[in-house]
């Protein structure tokens, strides 16, 4: 039977305090980033991890992650007595909802990739959605920059041009995701560049 690992909700990030649990989210999908490590090469780190909401929230969903908040005032200690509180995956949802801009559609496309067996990361040094790896972190440079879109989203091509120039500038494929959230489906158009 596999552990839950208990995370505790910070603002907008989630922090697993166990050094051990740390280790074993990083070393089954490149989780989240080790507190004060910017470019981790294995799971030997001796810090905290910190994942982004949607990270903990597809986590919580799979049932590997209690997602939890202390209730009472700022703590300097996070081993305080005050007591803790379960986060409901609804209230997760809400949550989610309010800190991410179309929140539905992006996590859609996330566990897409996730459960396909790519490992994703935030895209926002790239200024896109997600930056995703093949197989992870420190093993290889993430193959694609992927930005997510809806159906109903207009596109110009001075957007397309521009995002193509900047893959193409730091070697990496621009996908865009159209996430059909009423139909549970996402679509991935992909862009080459060539040169004449």
């Amino acid at each position: 039977m596999v552990e839950i690992i208990k995370g505790e909700l910070i603002e907008n990030r989630i922090v697993i305090w166990d050094v051990e649990h740390s280790r074993t989210l990083f070393r089954e999908g490149f989780y989240g980033k080790p507190l004060g490590i910017p470019k981790p090469k294995d799971a030997e780190f001796d810090a905290p991890l910190i994942l982004d909401l949607i990270e903990g929230y597809y986590l919580a969903k799979k049932g590997r992650l209690y997602i939890y908040r202390h209730d009472g005032g700022k703590r300097e200690n996070p081993n305080d007595g005050d007591s803790i509180v379960g986060i409901s995956l609804r209230e997760m949802t809400s949550i989610c909802r309010k800190e991410y801009a179309r929140f539905d559609s992006k996590y859609m496309v996330f566990k897409e990739l996730r459960d396909k067996g790519y490992v994703v990361t935030p895209g926002i040094k790239f200024g896109c959605d997600f930056a995703v790896y093949e197989h992870g972190p420190g093993i290889d440079h993430a193959p694609y920059l992927v930005q997510v879109v809806n159906p109903s989203d207009l596109l110009t091509a001075t957007m397309i041009v521009l995002s193509g120039r900047l893959a193409t500038t730091v070697r990496k494929q621009f996908i865009l995701a159209i996430a059909r959230v009423r139909e549970k489906r996402v679509e991935f158009l992909a862009f080459d560049w060539w040169r004449a």
